[in-house]
Order: structure tokens, then C-alpha cells, then sequence
């Protein structure tokens, strides 16, 4: 004697519908089906290619940055006054003016981030790029990683909202062929169906 089905398995039945054989199944449920079948193709195989290529394509960006920049001593070439919002000895940072000296060994200055109340002289550790230009530090390894991580999850994102909008759109259409279909086989019938009950 069997035992009344599990609550997944007709929820499995139910979700099949339209790949069974069906005498109200309809030319659209069968596009549908495909439909629907793509779009969970192409996210999952689609999202995993573009998550991949998007976190080594960023990490290898955050490499050649770590490659390419370099920290050096700079020196103040002005006083970094004290912030009105430093409160209890904490400080914060400010831009000021520094000298430094470049791979090539010339003397350059320009402005950096330096903690605030710092007097002119005194030793700051800036990064350069191979140019010697000032610019930011490069991230971590960890931190590359992390944002690496981040950013192929945003492409992911962006893919799936593509395809499911996009599919969204496609069954949205397929629907409206149903509801005109439905409405012209009740013009048909609904008379005579009328007919029959008064």
C-alpha cells in the first residue's frame, strides 16, 4: 500500500507541468518551459563564468598595483596644524604639503593625507608608482581578495538581473498571448455554453 505522496514531490509535479503531456498544455507553456530552462542555464553557467573572469580580472588589477607602487620616506615641507575636531590626543589627517625622491632620484613635491599637528621636517611614509607620482597605497593581498570576492558578486548580480528581467519580459509576453487566446476561445464558446445552462 502505498503512502500519500511527499509534500516536495508534488511541488516537483506541480513546478513539471509543462513538460508532461498535457491536453490543456498550450503551444506558449511549452515556450515557456524553455523559457524558463534558459534562464536558469544561462545564470548558472553565465553568472559562474562572469563571477570568475570579473575576481581574477580584479585581482590581477590589485596585483600589478601592489607590484607597481612602492612606499618612500617623505618629508613635511609645512606644519599640519591641529584639527578642531581632534579631541583627547586622537588626530586625524589632512592634506600638506611633502618632498620626495623619486625612483629615477629627483626631487619632487606635492600633497598627501599627514596627521594633523606634524611639523614641517618631519618623516612621513608616502606611495609612489613607478613614475613617482604620489598615489594611494595599494590593497592587501587579504584586501584584494575581499574586494575581488565583492566585485565578482556584483557582476553575478548584474547577470542574473539581466536574464531574469529578461525572462520576466518574455513570460510577461507569453501571458498576454494566453489571456488572447483565452479571450477569443471564450468568444467562441462562452455562447453556446450560455445557451446550454439557461
Amino acid at each position: 500500500m502505498s503512502g500519500p505522496m511527499p509534500r516536495g514531490g508534488k511541488y516537483t509535479k506541480r513546478r513539471m507541468w509543462r513538460w508532461r503531456s498535457n491536453p490543456l498544455r498550450r503551444r506558449e507553456d511549452i515556450v515557456e518551459a524553455w523559457v524558463v530552462l534558459a534562464v536558469w542555464t544561462v545564470f548558472t553557467v553565465g553568472g559562474g563564468i562572469a563571477g570568475l573572469v570579473t575576481f581574477h580580472a580584479a585581482d590581477e588589477v590589485f596585483a600589478l598595483q601592489r607590484a607597481d607602487r612602492q612606499s618612500v620616506r617623505a618629508v613635511l615641507v609645512e606644519d599640519v596644524p591641529l584639527s578642531a575636531t581632534a579631541v583627547g590626543g586622537t588626530s586625524d589627517r589632512r592634506m600638506a604639503s611633502v618632498r620626495w625622491t623619486t625612483p629615477d632620484g629627483s626631487i619632487r613635491t606635492g600633497r598627501t593625507l599627514a596627521d594633523s599637528g606634524l611639523k614641517a621636517g618631519a618623516g612621513v611614509m608616502v606611495w609612489q608608482d613607478s613614475q613617482g607620482r604620489l598615489t594611494a597605497a595599494p590593497p592587501s593581498s587579504t584586501e584584494a581578495a575581499v574586494e575581488s570576492g565583492f566585485l565578482g558578486a556584483a557582476a553575478v548580480a548584474g547577470l542574473g538581473g539581466l536574464v531574469f528581467g529578461g525572462g520576466a519580459v518574455a513570460r510577461w509576453h507569453l501571458d498576454r498571448r494566453r489571456m488572447d487566446e483565452w479571450g477569443r476561445e471564450w468568444d467562441q464558446v462562452g455562447p453556446r455554453w450560455g445557451h446550454k445552462t439557461s
